[in-house]
This record gives structure tokens, sequence and C-alpha cells, in this order.
């Protein structure tokens, strides 16, 4: 199944909500990454195995589950998530791309990529329909918490 869907962080119309710098919310996609828990409520515990400029090697445990992945960054554009095929997982693929059309107008492309054919998705289109749902609200979740930690002055700027 590939999925991907946009958020619009900056919206010129709505004063309301608190504008991000590109930076902010750079930052904040690499926390995503760095303190998962943070953005994960069913998450019990996150493992750094590796850490360098451009990356990170994790394991995370929800419970009995664990899940190894591998986080790279290209800065200050996007973030990619890579989860190797592993006991019962398939190999699967998210990447977060910033993108600004315009100065200050700032979205987040989310891309879910887990490599099954188009007769394989056509099997599970009742569960990839749940599944789209899902990422949509975590997604929407993950920009609400960025938005939440520079409000609370943790992302700079």
């Amino acid at each position: 199944m590939r999925f991907e869907h946009l958020i619009e962080i900056n919206d010129p119309l709505n004063p309301l909500i608190d504008r991000l710098s590109r930076e902010q919310l750079w930052r904040g996609l690499v926390l995503r990454a760095e303190t998962p828990m943070d953005f994960v409520p069913h998450l019990d515990n996150c493992s750094i195995l590796e850490r360098g400029e451009l990356g990170l090697s994790r394991e995370l445990r929800y419970g009995e589950l664990v899940v190894r992945d591998r986080v790279s960054f290209h800065p200050m554009h996007k973030v990619t998530y890579h989860v190797p095929q592993q006991e019962g997982i398939p190999e699967s693929r998210l990447t977060m791309t910033i993108e600004e059309p315009e100065p200050d107008i700032l979205f987040v492309r989310f891309v879910y990529d887990d490599g099954a054919s188009e007769e394989q998705d056509a099997a599970e289109a009742f569960y990839n329909d749940f599944r789209r749902s899902a990422y949509k609200e975590s997604d929407i979740d993950t920009i609400r918490t960025i938005r939440e930690m520079a409000e609370a002055g943790r992302l700079g700027e």
C-alpha cells in the first residue's frame, strides 16, 4: 500500500494558529525520531542503537513486539523511516517532507509505502482503509505535538 497526504502548517488565512518556522518544524520532526515516546502513546520504550549526523538506528518496544528501524535525516528537508523486514513485519518506509511553495507557507507531506503489489492492496482494501485513517490521525497528532513543543519553547525561536 502506498498512501500519501499533506498537512498544512502555516495557514496565512488563519491568524489564530501560531506560525512555525521551517527550523522549528524541522526540529520537531527530528525530535519525533529521537524521542518518539513524546509522539507515540502506545510505545513502551525506545533505545537508540546508533546515532550519526544524518540518522540513527532504533529499537522500539510495544509490549512484547520489538521493531528495529533506521531513520535518515536530510537536513531541513525530510526525514525517512525505514523498517526492514523482520519477524512477521514486512519492510516499509515512511517519508516526511517539508514543502514550502511560498515563503513561510509550510506543509508536511507524509508518504507511507509497504511495497505491496496492487493485487495485495486489492485483497487488503478493507484493512488499508483503516490503516490510512490511522496514519492520518497519527500525523495530525505529530503536528499538534510539534506545535505544543514550539509553544513551550522546546524548538527554539
